[in-house]
């Protein structure tokens, strides 16, 4: 990797927790930088990109637990996790948000 990638990797990881204002997407905990990843909301093994709106602050205890598994799927059995992401996640592409709207109803039936 040449430098100037890295710093424009570090600076979309910056700029990423800055407006997630350090606060894991997931749990709703602030944390310190060296405590938080980046996670792609559609993992990118199945088709997600780099982009801000599939980007999300996440700590590393909920980064773990959501492993590689659709955002969708994942919060679809965990109702408060669910509820904390619709509130923080905002800025998330809207057809994202929307599969884990539809994907909670349909758990619920």
């Amino acid at each position: 990797m040449n430098r100037n990638s890295r710093t424009g990797a570090d600076s979309r990881r910056e700029r990423i927790f800055r407006r997630d204002a350090y606060r894991c997407v997931y749990c709703s905990r602030e944390f310190r930088p060296d405590e938080l990843t980046l996670d792609h909301v559609q993992p990118r093994v199945r088709g997600g990109d780099q982009s801000d709106g599939n980007l999300v602050t996440c700590c590393v205890a909920c980064n773990t637990l959501k492993a590689g598994e659709p955002v969708w799927s994942f919060l679809a059995r965990n109702p408060e996790l669910r509820a904390n992401f619709l509130s923080n996640a905002t800025h998330v592409w809207p057809r994202l948000r929307r599969s884990i709207e539809e994907a909670s109803r349909k758990r619920l039936r």
